[in-house]
């Protein structure tokens, strides 16, 4: 590669309206969005296509006062973005209404309280909310219709959080007599009191999304607005390992939902997971399964999903730590080919601005660093481009795991000394396969009905050790798709304490000990079978007397259930051969993802050959053969896709681009992104460059730009520092 020298030239064109300073656009697309509090600035212009505007009166984590919301609206329309809004519904900058100043009563005992009395506080007066009627009326009332009055017609009212350990005040009593008709029953004392709290819990901010989305859209219609209403929400995995209760897969059910944003980032998927006997983080793993649990939760319905990742996290850590495992979830995320609308990032203000340690051993707190912040900037701008694929993830495909809601019922308070460690009731069914390189998806119990849902599903993995089914109509659906040809592989020792709760499976005229015994008979099985293979119709059923975290909990305890499935897979599914391996790779157009596990089948890198820009690394190198190792990720630009390489385009870059122009043997763009970050962009030309101007839109020459060429790939890399208000590149060629 060699360097190419700067010749900067004054066009004539430039002093004419060829360009113009607002990146405003016409067809104003909501693929790739953020969440802030802030109002517009030019450090935290990072060019996604919507602003979401959080709180009325801003987020409660802000120190600094707010500007009024509809002033901080204004700011980012002005820029050129669309602007939704978001706000908690569990907690939120709420304090007029828990210190009187609303309806002149005081509401700080309707926080959610745990059984030593202490309210679950998310900062100062901003408790952890049991959604009650007068509160949903201050919701509605004081916030959703003072934004509709604004004219945001999206709304997103995220986190519906109730805390397990949680189910104490004197507000969630009062719902639990007007919900089941008798008094209250204290959780900790038995399992069955423990499920109905949850279920309780599970309930109320289904209610609560359900009335305030539509007073939304009612509100919404009376002034000649479609107002479309989100969830932001974690996943089903993440919220069932905190130990938090939400309605999630049953939203599906809400004509008032548009869609989701799935909510994860480092801080969900760093939470450790046992496999082989040991407790550790497994980010890009967990990213996987949280993804998946999301996309399958949706999926179905035909809604939007928007995947967020997170550059950071909440937690304080270190920059070095912060760029691995965004790596680990971005790539997770892209293996969802069905996918391309993106929550970029949450709070640039924090990421941008927020001071954190240089690396783990160091105490010096500084702003990303300028490698970093230009590395991200590629990679949220490649979310802008990348669009949804028909390939599909290496490996073979058909073996899922079925979850159900129920799953955050049983994790708090232990009873009779039933343990699930760290949810490895879930994860010894998932990770045994993910980390042989079998893409393994998820299924959710409650979407069993619709035609979509065990399509492409072979082997249906479950266990009723962690879970309950909350209807029969579920047995229903699996009893007629095995007797049609699926495979079910169950495994539990159906011993744990929540067996014996009085549900449908046991009351009336069922009087099942466990709910798979009424599956059974589904099957024309009979109750309590012993291990083994059995047959329905077409199909088959093996159970396993373990509990699935038998699995993960002990090295190599996974064998059996490995090899019985390989041999269910290959004899009875007839899905050809159970191919482990130690990585996943996808194609996505242009762009090439693929990551490499460690404990795995082996230890060896992946290795992709061809013409590639590297775009995890923030020179945007150009490379022929990409080595990835076991534990790290790879995302690339596969130049030789591109399949005009005649038209001049830009294939990488660290700023978005706008008012792109090609005339005789010469490309212009405007190219915006945050004060204080390096541009690094790759440009494929049809021949070298003859000359290139990179100027302000006030004609100013940026000092700092530099480029060069590279010969082998027919691309540019041009470097200059970023401007929100426009920095105009001209290239002759």
């Amino acid at each position: 590669m060699r360097k190419q020298s700067i010749i900067f030239l004054v066009f004539t064109t430039l002093s004419t309206p060829l360009f113009c300073q607002s990146a405003i656009k016409k067809e104003k697309p909501e693929k790739t969005a953020f969440q802030t509090s802030q109002p517009w600035r030019p450090s935290i212009d990072n060019r996604g296509d919507v602003a979401i505007i959080y709180g009325t009166g801003g987020n409660p984590s802000d120190q600094k006062k707010q500007l009024r919301f509809e002033e901080r609206v204004k700011s980012w329309q002005q820029q050129g973005y669309s602007t939704h809004f978001m706000t908690g519904i569990a907690w939120g900058e709420y304090k007029d209404y828990f210190t009187g100043q609303w309806d002149g009563k005081t509401h700080l005992d309707e926080g959610q309280v745990q059984q030593n009395g202490d309210t679950i506080w998310h900062g100062h007066l901003v408790p952890y909310i049991v959604p009650t009627e007068n509160f949903l009326k201050y919701l509605k009332e004081v916030h959703i219709k003072r934004v509709i009055d604004a004219g945001i017609d999206a709304i997103y009212l995220e986190e519906p959080e109730f805390w397990a350990r949680s189910g104490y005040s004197d507000a969630f009593k009062k719902e639990w007599k007007k919900y089941y008709r008798f008094d209250w029953r204290p959780q900790h004392e038995s399992p069955e009191n423990t499920y109905l709290s949850n279920k309780l819990k599970y309930q109320l901010y289904y209610k609560a999304l359900e009335d305030v989305f539509t007073y939304a859209k009612a509100y919404g219609k009376s002034k000649g607005m479609n107002v479309r209403c989100y969830v932001p929400t974690h996943s089903l995995i993440n919220y069932s390992q905190w130990m938090i209760v939400s309605p999630e897969a049953s939203l599906a059910s809400m004509t008032c939902v548009d869609g989701y944003i799935a909510q994860i980032w480092t801080g969900t998927s760093r939470e450790p997971n046992y496999y082989n006997g040991l407790a550790k983080e497994r980010v890009f793993e967990t990213a996987f399964l949280e993804y998946g649990s999301m996309e399958s939760m949706t999926a179905p319905t035909g809604r939007k999903m928007f995947f967020l990742t997170d550059p950071i996290e909440d937690r304080s850590q270190d920059w070095v730590d912060y760029k691995r495992n965004y790596e680990a979830t971005f790539t997770a995320q892209l293996l969802y080919p069905n996918i391309a609308n993106y929550e970029i990032m949450p709070w640039p203000e924090r990421i941008y601005e927020g001071m954190y340690r240089k690396s783990k051993d160091s105490e010096e707190r500084i702003r990303i660093p300028r490698h970093y912040s230009t590395q991200m900037q590629v990679m949220t701008n490649a979310l802008n481009d990348i669009s949804v694929s028909t390939n599909k993830v290496s490996g073979s495909q058909g073996i899922s795991v079925l979850l159900a809601n129920s799953l955050m019922f049983q994790r708090y308070p232990t009873h009779n000394g039933y343990e699930d460690p760290q949810l490895s009731n879930f994860y010894g069914l998932a990770l045994p396969f993910l980390k042989r390189g079998i893409p393994i998806k998820t299924v959710h119990i409650e979407n069993l009905s619709l035609d979509e849902t065990l399509k492409d599903t072979k082997i249906l993995l479950m266990t009723y050790s962690n879970m309950k089914p909350l209807s029969a109509k579920a047995h229903e659906c699996l009893a007629g798709w095995v007797k049609n040809g699926g495979i079910i592989v169950y495994s539990a020792r159906d011993n744990d304490p929540y067996q014996t709760v009085q549900e449908w499976w046991n009351t009336g005229e069922n009087k099942y000990a466990a709910p798979s015994d009424h599956l059974f008979g589904k099957m024309n099985i009979g109750p309590t079978p012993e291990q083994g293979e059995y047959t329905y119709g077409k199909g088959t059923v093996y159970v396993f007397r373990h509990d699935p975290k038998e699995y993960v909990l002990a090295n190599q305890g996974d064998r059996e259930l490995v090899n019985i499935v390989k041999q269910l897979y290959e004899r009875k599914a007839k899905a050809g051969k159970l191919i482990f391996k130690n990585n996943f790779s996808l194609q996505r157009g242009n762009y090439q993802l693929v990551s490499v596990m460690n404990e795995s089948v082996n230890n060896n890198p992946y290795i992709l050959t061809g013409m590639f820009v590297d775009l995890f690394d923030p020179q945007l190198s150009i490379v022929n053969k990409k080595l990835i190792e076991p534990g790290s990720q790879a995302f690339l630009y596969d130049i030789k896709k591109v399949t005009d390489k005649n038209r001049p385009q830009v294939l990488a870059t660290a700023a978005r681009i706008y008012k792109e122009k090609i005339n005789s043997r010469e490309y212009s763009f405007i190219a915006k992104s945050p004060v204080n970050t390096t541009n690094i962009m790759r440009i494929l030309l049809p021949s070298e460059p003859v000359s290139y101007s990179i100027k302000d839109l006030g004609g100013n020459i940026q000092k700092n730009a530099s480029c060069d060429w590279d010969k082998n790939s027919k691309t540019s890399r041009v470097v200059f520092d970023n401007n929100p208000e426009g920095i105009i590149v001209t290239i002759r060629y």
